[in-house]
C-alpha cells in the first residue's frame, strides 16, 4: 500500500490522478501544508467500516459441517474433604 499526500491546489488540478492513487493507498489531501482529508478507494472504506465480526457468529459456523463433539469432563482437583 503506498500513501501520496496531495496539497488541496494539487487535488483541485488533478481530481483524476487523486482517485487513480487512491486505488493503490490513501491519498491525503493537505490545507496549508497539515492534513486535512484521506482520499479512499470504496473497498478500502467499506473494509475500514465494516463491523466486526461477533465471535458466537463464528463459533456458529451455520454453513459448516454437523460435528459432533463430547467434552471430557473437567476436573478441578478439588475433593468432598476440602468442603468440611
Amino acid at each position: 500500500m503506498s500513501i501520496t499526500t496531495l496539497s488541496s491546489r494539487e487535488f483541485n488540478q488533478d481530481t483524476s490522478g487523486a482517485k487513480k492513487a487512491s486505488i493503490k493507498g490513501p491519498v491525503i489531501i493537505t490545507d496549508r501544508g497539515l492534513p486535512a482529508h484521506v482520499l479512499l478507494s470504496i473497498e478500502e472504506y467499506r473494509r475500514l467500516t465494516a463491523r466486526p465480526r461477533r465471535i458466537a457468529d463464528a463459533l456458529a459456523m451455520p454453513e459448516g459441517p454437523e460435528i459432533e463433539f463430547e467434552a471430557p469432563r473437567a476436573s478441578l482437583g478439588l475433593r468432598a474433604a476440602d468442603f468440611d
